[in-house]
């Protein structure tokens, strides 16, 4: 097949659209198991006929790899952006130019990869896990889980760091009061994404009002009366969950058991604090991911050195392989047999195959094409921001990186805001409320891979019990559409002109 020449054409909807029904059509092969699914009336039948199929009969009943159906997708958005008159020099400068823009998500997993095993060789997570077993009920554990993670990604400014960190510690505790690992793993990215959202410290609050034209602390103020109910409401409803969860469904005897192996195989005292404690005291003062995730890796292997008699060699090899924990008790050595480098090679495999997807539908206008077809049906404020939100949750699943959900956006409808007489605050408003929020709910975004990395749940898993990333870009809906909190740039100005 000779490569074209000519100077490509913009693409039509319809083109734009292949690619992505592709895309969807490959994940849902690879995520559907049609021996787990239970009878659906009106799609059982026709998953059976096309179980008949012998290829895809195949696919429907086994488990597929998501890299195979991304790469699938990859590249029939290559082939239409040759069709397009792409010749394949570019279509190869965007796909790097895609994989470029995570290279840093993949280097802090591969980092967060050796903490994990080190922290867990070191008895920090055992630490973490036997003092929140002692101290936590599973009546309020969700709430509290949601919380304290709340405080720590608003103190931190890091999603990621909090689900590294103190989130690890709530999934092995959750496991231990007998709570459904899908509920604890919704409740701690619902309290990371919170801080992720709304800390002055975090990169996508300051990316938000840079793209849209807006300031950083006003940026701040007005995403409140979406984020406050929100949240407010996911307490509740987590609370409402606990109740589920009292002393007649988690088994004080599992628990007790749980909590004597962990004292029994691992040194455990509080100066393992140490830590955590350096992780969050250097995001604190502005450390890059990076030092902060390292220095902590670093430290949790001489505290396996020191305090659990780990050799050298030991650590070197946990921060690798990972740890394999053989207490003799399996849910024990299940939960802790987890972490190192190799662990992370799978996600970073999702995060590539995705990225490649992505920065081929960006160069070649299909993804502009798709946005500005949205944008056309946009009518009169409500219809604006609604396009804005399922534009920034399209870009979450079509190009899957958390910050080209807030820059794309974000350059396409800066000056559809300003001709409509919006306050540029809106916009930065609606970037978060909807990039920002649901980038961890898509399995092959970068944010959703690493949540499945460290936490160990299937995003599709704990996605019904995020709430208050479902439910904060419906609260932003529902305001744009009758009016609640919107700015106007000419209230703007004449409340400055009062002042």
């Amino acid at each position: 097949m000779s490569l074209p020449t000519a100077a490509p054409r913009p693409p039509t909807l319809a083109e734009a659209l292949v690619p992505v029904i592709c895309l969807f059509v490959f994940l849902a092969g690879a995520v559907i198991d049609l021996n787990s699914l239970p009878p659906i009336p009106l799609l059982t039948p026709f998953l059976q006929a096309l179980a008949a199929v012998p290829y895809f009969g195949s696919v429907l009943h086994a488990s597929i790899p998501t890299q195979i159906p991304l790469i699938g997708a990859t590249a029939v958005a290559a082939l239409m952006a040759v069709r397009l008159g792409w010749d394949w020099r570019t279509i190869e400068v965007s796909c790097l130019d895609g994989i470029r823009l995570s290279l840093v998500a993949c280097l802090i997993l591969l980092l967060v990869g050796i903490l994990i095993g080190t922290w867990i060789a070191a008895g920090i997570v055992p630490m973490l896990i036997v003092y929140g077993l002692e101290l936590m009920s599973p009546q309020y554990f969700l709430l509290a889980a949601c919380l304290i993670c709340c405080v720590v990604s608003l103190a931190t400014g890091s999603s990621w760091t909090t689900a590294g960190t103190i989130g690890i510690a709530f999934i092995g505790i959750g496991s231990g009061l007998g709570i459904p690992l899908p509920m604890v793993a919704g409740a701690i990215v619902s309290g990371a994404y919170f801080g992720d959202k709304m800390s002055p410290l975090s990169d996508t609050t300051n990316l938000a009002p840079a793209v849209s034209g807006s300031e950083l602390f006003e940026h701040v103020r007005h995403m409140a009366f979406t984020t406050a109910p929100s949240l407010l409401v996911a307490l509740v409803l987590y609370w409402l969950l606990g109740l589920r969860y009292g002393d007649h469904h988690a088994s004080l005897a599992a628990v007790e058991a749980i909590s004597t192996t962990l004292r029994e195989k691992y040194v455990i005292t509080p100066w393992l604090l140490a830590g955590p404690i350096l992780v969050i005291v250097m995001v604190l003062l502005r450390t890059p991911a990076m030092p902060a995730i390292f220095a902590g890796a670093v430290l949790g292997g001489a505290l396996a050195g020191v305090v659990q008699d780990v050799s050298f060699a030991g650590v070197l090899a946990v921060a690798y392989d990972g740890y394999k924990a053989t207490t003799g008790v399996a849910a024990v050595d299940e939960l802790l047999s987890r972490g190192g480098m190799s662990s992370m090679y799978g996600t970073i495999g999702i995060i590539l195959c995705a990225m490649c997807f992505g920065g081929i539908m960006e160069k070649s206008g299909m993804l502009g094409v798709i946005a500005s077809a949205i944008l056309r049906l946009a009518k009169g404020t409500g219809g604006l921001i609604s396009a804005t939100l399922a534009t920034c949750l399209g870009v979450n699943i079509i190009a899957p990186d958390q910050y080209l959900s807030i820059v794309v956006p974000g350059r396409m409808y800066r000056d559809a805001y300003r001709h409509a007489g919006l306050h540029p605050k809106n916009l930065s408003r609606c970037l978060e409320d909807a990039g920002t929020i649901t980038s961890p709910l898509v399995p092959w975004n970068s944010c959703g891979a690493y949540m499945f990395a460290t936490l160990g749940v299937f995003p599709f898993a704990y996605l019904p019990y995020a709430f208050f990333n479902l439910i904060n870009p419906l609260v932003s809906a529902l305001y744009g559409w009758t009016g609640w909190t919107i700015t106007r740039l000419r209230d703007e100005r004449k409340a400055e002109a009062e002042s």
